[in-house]
This record gives structure tokens, C-alpha cells and sequence, in this order.
């Protein structure tokens, strides 16, 4: 009688691997803040890290092949004026990053392509709304320019980042402090956790509860959840003696969880990257040396331990990298950016294989910088599924397309909003007749002058 005793999975192998010296970016005093936020943000352009800033909050935002040492002189962004909580790169533009502060403002950047060269001061836009301080921020998956914001203050804000307008405010739902927010695939819903032990599925536009789920974790320690593949609902939390769990829940039955499992007894709270090509589900411990990895399936115990990259040094915040910013040919299945106290070290999974042919079955169609629809008609209601790519070639081809769409939507960034369309069209008429008047009376001035030289 043959029993199968090992599950099979072409992940089972997948092996963590920090980069060499010379390709991590040292000297960089991270943020001392206990915030259980990530404190890096990654795409194939730039890695961003939160510093210690003296007076105010300051990030650092690197081109990614500016490795080694970072002088200590360095620009950074530091128009905050209270320290930064989290900062994330819009997934449709690589020069675009949003900022939270604990000066209750989401600041949005632009970023020059080779990094900056002097300190950036002045955001693109600013947006103000929350009373207390903005600890989470999450752009919309599909939409472009659309970012959500949540706060200390219990209260979730869905932004138009092109107007600068607050959209939709959703402050009677949650009763206590947010620890975690997040979109689902398509950006038709939004998860969250809270401090009063619920666990929630809302509808973006109209602010309400779909379904809630109380004490997912018995702990009263924080909990983050995600969504996973098939709309099922991925949370990490803490049982009542303090062990740390990582629970699978199904939306459509609520009451249990698909599998809830134990993990260890450490007090770092566990952040989860879920990736839907492959299935895989990370987890990075805050204050852990460790990154455990999981993979998600439909057959029982559904989240089947994988394995765990150790080291010797707790990482104090995470990066994690776009699939399209990711070495194909190395077979690279993730990459993080582990923050250190001085320093960031890229980690890479890899899968084992012999080939150097492109891995068709560990790349499938990923997601792409393209949004699907524009913000004011996903406001009006309309969803956009992602615009998939193709990773064989490289995500090479969609950038000109690309950076002409970005200029346009930074030139709407600076246009008013729409209750001041009609005075603005009257300033314009103005401003057009002024420079009529200035043309004449350069031209009149042109005119004297020639003339005054002739007769001399």
C-alpha cells in the first residue's frame, strides 16, 4: 500500500538568499518609530525607506542601482512636519509616492527619474482630512489616482489624488484604531482590521459593511488580513496565550475558518505579502529574523508551510517587490527589502531550476502598471479588472505609453476642482487678455527703441 506522504509543489523548494555586501544599501539610519507599518516601499525604479529625521518626518527614496554606501548628506523628502508612518509607490506610475504622517496629512510626491538631487520639500499635492495621525495608506489596485487613507482617528478616506478631493469618508463603521486596510484584486472591496477585534468587508464607494467576522483571533494583540486567491481572506493574530496564528477564512462561511494554525510565541506582529501568481503567502515578523513562507491551495489544510528564511538580524520593516521588477531569468519568485537599524538588504526566492528558458509555469500573466479605468468612473462606479502582461519579454514595452500617460495625469493633478471650474475658466479669459495687453506693449516698446536707434 503506496501513501503519499509528501504533498507535491513546485514551491516546495524555493530557497531565500540576502544579496552580497557591496548590493545593499548601507548607512541609512532607519526610522526608530514603533509603528507596525512596512517603513519601505519598492518598484523596479526606486526602493524608499523612512528615516529618523530631526524635526519633522523624512524619507529616503534610492534609484536601485544606487547600492553601497549612502552618504550621509543624502536628499531626502521631508516635507512632513511630524515623523512619516508609511509611504507607498502608486502602482501605476514608478515616480509616484504617497506619504502618511503623524502630522495627520497623506502628502503625494513626484520623484525625478536618477533620484533626487536636492531635498524635496514640496509635495504634488497634499491632502488633508484626518484628525489624527495617518498610519496606513493603499493605492487602488485598478483605478488610477485613486488612494485610501485610514487613521488613528478610526476613520478610512478614498481620495481623487487628480482633484485632491476627499471622495469618500468612512468614519461611523470602524469603533477603534485600524490596524490594517486593503484592497481586493479588482478594487471592489476593501478589508479591515481593527482593534475592536472585527474583521471586516466593506464596499468602497458606499462606505458600508458587506460582511464582519468578530474575533478572527482571540488575542488582543494587532491582527492584518489580506485577500488571497478566489476572494478568500488571509489574517495573522494572536491567540489568547500571546502565540502567534495565521487563519484562512472563506467569505461565503464566515463562522469557522478554513484552517487556523499556531506558529510560535514570538510578540512581532506578522505582515503578510500574498502573491496570486504563484500562490505563495509571506510572512515578515516586525522585530523577527525570519521570513516563513506558505503556500495557499484549494485541498485541506489550504495554507501549507513551505519553509523559512533566517537570519541573523531582526528586520525592522520590509519591501516588497513587484512582480515586474523581478530577474526572470534567475528564476526570482519575490524579493524583499529587509530594513536592518543602518542599513537595507535585499533578500531574493528563488526556485530551483536547471533551465535558463523563461518558466512558463512559474510566470504566468502578472499584473501591470496600466490602470483599467480612471478615477472619477470608478467613483461613478464603474470596476476595471487588471491589465495583465506578459513577463517573458521583459515589462520593457509599456513604458512610453506609460510616461506620456503620467505627464497628463501630473498636469491634473494641478488643475481645480470641479466646483471651481467656472471661475477658473474665467481666470484663464483674463490671463489670456493680459498677456494680449503685455505683447502689445512690448511690441509698442520694440517699436520706439529701433526707432531711437535710427536716429542716432
Amino acid at each position: 500500500m503506496s501513501r503519499k506522504v509528501v504533498r507535491s509543489s513546485k514551491f516546495r523548494h524555493v530557497f531565500g538568499q540576502a544579496v552580497k555586501g557591496d548590493q545593499c544599501y548601507d548607512d541609512i539610519r532607519i526610522s526608530q518609530m514603533t509603528w507596525d507599518s512596512l517603513f519601505c516601499s519598492v518598484n523596479p525604479k526606486f526602493v524608499a525607506m523612512i528615516v529618523d529625521a530631526s524635526g519633522g518626518g523624512a524619507f529616503i527614496v534610492l534609484p536601485l542601482s544606487k547600492t553601497g554606501r549612502i552618504d550621509m548628506s543624502y536628499p531626502t523628502v521631508c516635507g512632513h512636519t511630524g515623523p512619516v508612518l508609511d509611504i507607498e509607490f502608486c502602482p501605476h506610475n514608478d515616480n509616484i509616492i504617497a506619504s502618511g504622517s503623524e502630522d495627520c496629512s497623506v502628502m503625494i510626491w513626484e520623484i525625478p527619474d536618477g533620484g533626487l538631487t536636492t531635498p524635496l520639500t514640496v509635495p504634488v499635492v497634499k491632502l488633508d482630512g484626518h484628525s489624527k495621525r495617518v498610519g496606513i495608506l493603499s493605492w487602488h489596485p485598478t483605478a488610477h489616482n485613486v488612494l485610501m487613507s485610514a487613521g488613528c482617528d478610526n476613520v478610512v478616506i478614498l481620495w481623487n489624488v487628480a482633484r485632491g478631493e476627499e471622495m469618500v469618508r468612512i468614519d461611523s463603521v470602524h469603533t477603534d484604531m485600524i490596524y490594517s486596510a486593503c484592497w481586493n484584486r479588482d478594487g471592489s472591496q476593501i478589508l479591515t482590521s481593527c482593534k475592536d477585534k472585527t474583521m471586516r468587508v466593506l464596499d468602497p464607494r458606499k462606505g458600508t459593511v458587506i460582511l464582519e467576522k468578530e474575533k478572527p483571533h482571540e488575542g488582543s494583540r494587532p491582527v492584518k488580513a489580506v485577500f488571497v486567491s478566489d476572494g478568500k481572506i488571509l489574517s495573522t493574530g494572536f491567540s489568547r496565550m500571546s502565540e502567534r496564528q495565521v487563519a484562512l477564512w472563506d467569505p461565503k462561511n464566515f463562522e469557522e475558518p478554513l484552517t487556523l494554525q499556531e506558529l510560535d510565541t514570538s510578540s512581532g506582529v506578522l505582515l503578510p505579502f500574498f502573491d496570486p501568481d504563484t500562490g505563495v503567502v509571506y510572512l515578515c515578523g516586525k522585530g523577527d529574523s525570519s521570513i516563513r513562507y506558505f503556500e495557499v491551495t484549494d485541498e485541506a489544510p489550504y495554507v501549507h508551510y513551505l519553509s523559512m528564511f533566517s537570519s541573523k538580524e531582526s528586520q525592522k520593516g520590509v519591501g516588497y517587490m513587484p512582480k515586474r521588477g523581478l530577474e526572470i531569468n534567475k528564476c526570482e519568485i519575490a524579493r524583499f527589502y529587509k530594513l536592518h537599524e543602518r542599513k537595507c538588504e535585499p533578500i531574493i526566492m528563488t526556485v530551483p531550476r536547471k533551465s535558463d528558458l523563461f518558466q512558463e509555469d512559474l510566470y504566468p500573466d502578472t499584473i501591470g502598471p496600466e490602470p483599467s479605468v480612471e478615477a472619477d468612473e470608478w467613483f461613478k462606479g464603474k470596476n476595471g479588472q487588471p491589465i495583465m502582461i506578459s513577463l517573458k519579454d521583459g515589462f520593457v514595452a509599456t513604458t512610453k505609453a506609460k510616461e506620456f500617460k503620467v505627464h497628463k495625469s501630473l498636469l491634473k493633478t494641478t488643475t481645480p476642482s470641479a466646483g471651481n471650474q467656472q471661475g477658473s475658466s474665467q481666470e484663464v479669459q483674463s490671463l489670456k487678455q493680459e498677456v494680449k495687453d503685455l505683447k502689445a506693449a512690448i511690441e509698442e516698446l520694440t517699436k520706439r527703441v529701433s526707432e531711437l536707434e535710427s536716429k542716432h
